[in-house]
This record gives structure tokens, sequence and C-alpha cells, in this order.
């Protein structure tokens, strides 16, 4: 398969993922109060959108990295490919939800922020094992050496776990797990992540994303 069909097919799924996110911003409007208020109102919609936006941005960013070192497509690589787009679609709702509660510290809130935080779990290892992918074979156009392989894996773990840990602290307080996972945002924001290829070691996505 052309590896542009798989790049084109993912930036249209993230194109609608990061667009669908906007849809909860929508306020009440005239007669519901001013505006001041509605907006006051809505903050921890916009805050999730601002993370979420963010989140995918940063994996859609890696992931047309990842894909352009790529010069062999085949049949697994377009079901891992699924499995980390199967997340990407699931953040507008995992936000539209998590904002509904926040900063709201009750069980649903808490298991909303769960499910949030899960979500990008998701997204992460589904990166992570199209990154493992790339290790075997003649499958990039520079293969890491073997013995970097170890210490390109840690990166991806210890971003991940990230997330396990933000999962776990959400069961018993919503507000700290969020800020968890906009601070792997900011990471990796700030972070300049190299390409499997790179003479540098691979970093995790956001992927966390």
């Amino acid at each position: 398969m052309d590896r542009s069909r798989l790049e084109a097919f993912s930036d249209g799924v993230f194109a609608v993922a990061i667009t669908l996110l906007a849809l909860d911003l929508t306020l009440p409007g005239n007669g519901h109060g001013s505006l001041v208020e509605q907006l006051n109102e809505k903050w921890p919609a916009f805050l999730a959108y601002l993370i979420s936006f963010f989140m995918i941005g940063i994996v859609w960013v890696n992931h047309h990295v990842l894909v352009r070192s790529i010069t062999k497509v085949d049949r697994m690589l377009l079901f891992l490919n699924l499995v980390l787009l199967l997340f990407v679609v699931l953040i507008p709702w995992a936000t539209g939800t998590e904002a509904s509660y926040f900063p709201e510290n009750s069980w649903d809130a808490r298991l909303a922020m769960m499910l949030y935080a899960a979500v990008f779990l998701g997204m992460s290892i589904g990166f992570a094992v199209i990154f493992e992918w790339t290790l075997h074979g003649q499958r990039v156009d520079q293969p890491l050496p073997k013995e970097r392989h170890w210490a390109a894996r840690a990166r991806f773990v210890g971003g991940g776990l990230v997330y396990v840990v933000a999962v776990v602290v959400a069961l018993f307080n919503a507000v700290a797990a969020f800020v968890l996972i906009a601070l792997v945002a900011v990471y990796y924001i700030l972070e300049n992540t190299p390409t499997p290829a790179s003479p540098a070691t691979p970093g995790d996505d956001e992927i966390v994303a």
C-alpha cells in the first residue's frame, strides 16, 4: 500500500477529531445571563478543549514524522494505525464528559477524569505499538541500532506511565489528575521529539499523545 494513503487517511481522522472538540464550546446565548457569566460557567470546557487540542496536535506531529520515515506499509501497520486512531476519535467525547463535571470532585467527576486519562493512555499505547513495529525489519529509512531499542522503549513507557498514574490519582482527586495530564501536554509541546531514524533517542509521542 502507498504510504501516502495511510498518511492521508490518518490526517483526515486527526482533522475531524480536533474539529469535534469545539462542539462542546457552545454558549446558551442571549437571555441566559451576561456573556461574561456564560463564559465563566464554561471555563472548564475551554480548559479541557485547550489541553485536548494540543494533545491531538502533538500526536499528529509525531505521527507525521514517524510515518515519513516508514518505507514499507503492510497489513499489520494498517491495523495498528487504526488502534491509534480509535483512541484519537474518542478524545472529543472524553473531553466533553470530563468538562461536564470539572472541577468537581464527586464520584462522577472522578470517573469522568479516569475515562479522560484512560483515552490518552490508549492513544499512548497505540502510538508506542506503531513505534515498536518500526524497530523490526527494514521498515524505516534508517533503522535504529538494536543497542538503543530499550532506551527508546523506556521513553515511551515513561510517558505512558504518567497516564496510568493519572487514572489512579483520578480515583481520589479529579483536579490533581487533570494537572498531571496538562503537564504531559506542556512537556511534549516543549520537547523536540526526534524521528526513529535520527541520531538522538526517539521520544514519546504524546503519545504518549
